[in-house]
């Protein structure tokens, strides 16, 4: 969760909320029963699910949709059904078997947490907050998320879907601010229900409500449960004040990073940076061992020196790392 800033500290609530504060009952009740009825079965929401695997699915589906992070997420609890049998691991194997879900620092974050719970907390993923912020790459809603979910706490969970739900539902805007900010914080905490059950609940009927209905660029209004009481309904549908901007992806650093990524992985020696039979000047060393297969990366069309910031980012973020003048996954 982004970190929010000093004069966002000082920003009052919307005027929305508290007008409908009466309200709230009604609106707990709506989302309960829409939930009940709507939400997706989900292997991390069973009741037999364990808290690293919530733990996980978190993680996970951090900017990654639901239908990318199911298969990998299945695999992944059945070779490591615990956080130590992953931490048993070299942390390379978490990156390996992250396949394309994209952000391959998240997995090395993963592993990082598998060891730290093996070593500070007997192998059992922490039910606090502050502890599981304390978790290396656990950040704030990572740690309320898992707290709530896994352990049924009272805590108050925001992610992009609920923002999005809220800044309608309630202040009447079309899209949330660009970054979070403590006047979000301090509604979604003033909407939490006083019930520890009820407040998981609210948490995930939400967020539900979010990504299947409330979505950012077409809301289902017809389908939506509380749209009697949707602020931005009331005020005509305002545009927003600004147009998300999407990720680019082809011909970027990013691409050429994730082709490098998908050769490693599937390598059962280090490769050498051979590209256009040219190996990056700046490395250091010679290259030995095999080549980056061409047809991996010539249909790219990227240029050596990008290819050299990639593999040079690649070894800054631990994701790669120089053996016998190639590169590998961590060992």
């Amino acid at each position: 969760m982004p970190p929010v800033s000093a004069a966002a500290q000082r920003e009052p609530l919307p005027a929305g909320p508290r007008a409908r504060a009466a309200d709230l009952p009604a609106l707990h009740t709506a989302l309960d029963d829409w939930f009940a009825s709507n939400a997706r079965e989900l292997p991390w929401r069973a009741a037999e699910c364990t808290p690293w695997g919530v733990l996980v699915s978190e993680v996970m589906l951090q900017q990654t949709p639901v239908v990318r992070v199911l298969p990998v997420w299945e695999e992944w609890l059945r070779r490591w059904p615990e956080p130590s049998d992953l931490a048993s691991e070299p942390a390379g194997e978490a990156v390996r078997s992250w396949g394309r879900l994209g952000y391959p620092r998240r997995a090395l974050r993963l592993h990082a947490a598998a060891v730290a719970i093996r070593d500070s907390h007997g192998g059992a993923v922490p039910g606090a907050y502050t502890e599981l912020l304390d978790l290396p790459g656990v950040g704030s809603y990572t740690a309320a998320a898992v707290a709530a979910f896994a352990y049924g706490r009272r805590e108050t969970v925001v992610d992009t879907n609920i923002r999005r739900v809220h800044a309608r539902l309630l202040s009447g805007s079309a899209l949330p601010s660009q970054a979070l900010t403590a006047a979000e914080m301090r509604l979604a905490a003033s909407l939490l229900p006083d019930d520890p059950g009820a407040s998981v609940r609210w948490n995930a009927s939400v967020m539900e409500l979010g990504a299947l209905v409330c979505t950012a660029r077409a809301p289902k209004c017809g389908q939506c449960p509380v749209r009697e009481s949707c602020a931005w309904l009331a005020v005509g549908e305002p545009p927003p004040t600004y147009t998300p901007k999407g990720q680019a992806w082809h011909g970027t650093d990013r691409q050429v990073r994730g082709a490098v990524m998908a050769v490693l992985r599937v390598a059962e020696d280090p490769v050498a940076p051979v590209l256009f039979h040219q190996a990056p000047a700046d490395l250091g060393f010679e290259p030995q061992g095999i080549g980056i297969p061409l047809a991996a990366l010539h249909r790219l069309n990227a240029a050596p020196e990008q290819l050299e910031r990639a593999l040079a980012g690649l070894l800054g973020d631990g994701l790669a790392e120089l053996h016998h003048g190639g590169f590998r996954l961590p060992g």
